[in-house]
């Protein structure tokens, strides 16, 4: 297959940069989440940032140590560092702390909006159900990824060897196996629960139908898979790791099983490192290894924009708000473009 060639990038800035602003975290940023018309970016270096428009960026001490997960919870976000902690930051209302595992790493967090949580300890998923009751939930091997179902009556729970599904009783939760050689990271289910993907260490993901539990190998990438996003009504699984956005069809009973992916937002050789889907819109931001960050249509024949220009560190995040339309795409040498899409008046 011929690639086109790369974008031939402006020499000035461009509008979404014009009227955004940059912000130099001088830190690594380890997770970023849209929480309303905010998006709270946390830090290795044990904080968290929280980016509103037109307003200060506002930096809260958290963690003693980096912050290793986050996720939206209620009207914040939950955070695990490597201090053994589990915070719960409310910009306005302040910091809680809901747990704490001593030296242990808390690797991984999951959220319901009914109040339900999770956070892992090594092999373990401690989860809080909306009652405040707690479980224990032990595994094969360390917790790779987790995530809960949009009814919040499941639990997927990635490690090696596939995910360890847990179904909520009336006593307790029930566990169950999805299995495929190999360690399992990230976990998203499909946002009609028919489909469970995780990201691998190998240059792949791997995905599930459910009801059946038929396997649906997502291969042929020529690097790891770090970012992963739902796009568009039908809707799609945009991912990185190639020197395009990835895109792949989640419509009708089978998802992708024997279709063709959408491959968008091509910058020569450069690979895409984030990806990130417009809430409302069947459309896609990538970002890229040397600091691009493109945007295009869910269509192959859609020429695509340059939103941010290259700056040489690789883009690890991208969010967008999903009431106003603000981004933010942090690169991993901590320097964070916080902007208005498409809202030039601003």
């Amino acid at each position: 297959m011929t690639l086109p060639p790369p974008l031939t990038r402006p020499p000035e800035p461009t509008a979404i940069e014009k009227v955004g602003r940059y912000f130099d975290c001088d830190a690594v940023p380890t997770g970023a989440v849209a929480v309303g018309d905010s998006v709270y970016a946390s830090f290795g270096d044990g904080q968290i940032r929280v980016f509103r428009p037109n307003l200060p960026v506002q930096e809260v001490p958290a963690h003693r140590g980096a912050i290793l997960c986050v996720a939206r919870h209620t009207s914040g976000v939950l955070t695990g560092g490597d201090d053994g902690r589990v915070l719960h930051l409310d910009a306005d209302k302040g910091m809680t702390e809901l747990a704490r595992h001593g030296g242990s790493w808390v690797d991984c967090v999951a959220t319901h909006p009914k109040g339900a949580w999770a956070a892992s300890v090594g092999k373990t998923a401690h989860l809080t159900d909306v009652g405040g009751r707690v479980y224990a939930l032990d595994h094969p091997s360390t917790v790779g990824g987790m995530a809960f179902d949009r009814k919040g009556g499941r639990l997927a729970v990635a490690h090696y060897g596939g995910v360890t599904l847990w179904t909520r009783g009336r006593r307790d939760w029930k566990a169950s196996s999805l299995k495929w050689a190999g360690s399992h990271g990230a976990v998203t289910w499909s946002p009609d629960n028919r489909f469970l993907v995780t990201t691998m260490q190998e240059n792949a993901l791997h995905g599930w139908r459910l009801r059946d539990k038929a396997d649906m190998r997502m291969s042929g990438y020529p690097a790891k898979v770090k970012s992963m996003d739902w796009v568009g009504k039908l809707p799609h699984l945009a991912s990185s790791g190639a020197q395009e956005a990835i895109c792949w069809p989640f419509d009708g009973a089978n998802g992708p099983m024997g279709k063709r992916p959408l491959t968008l937002c091509h910058d020569g050789d450069a690979l895409a490192t984030a990806v990130c889907g417009l809430p409302g819109h069947d459309a896609v931001l990538t970002g890229f290894e040397n600091g691009v960050v493109l945007y295009s249509e869910l269509d192959m024949g859609f020429d695509p924009c340059v939103i941010k220009r290259r700056s040489g560190a690789a883009i690890t995040h991208l969010v967008v708000t999903p009431d106003t339309g603000w981004m933010l795409a942090a690169a991993e040498d901590g320097l964070v473009l916080w902007a208005p899409l498409g809202r030039t008046d601003r």
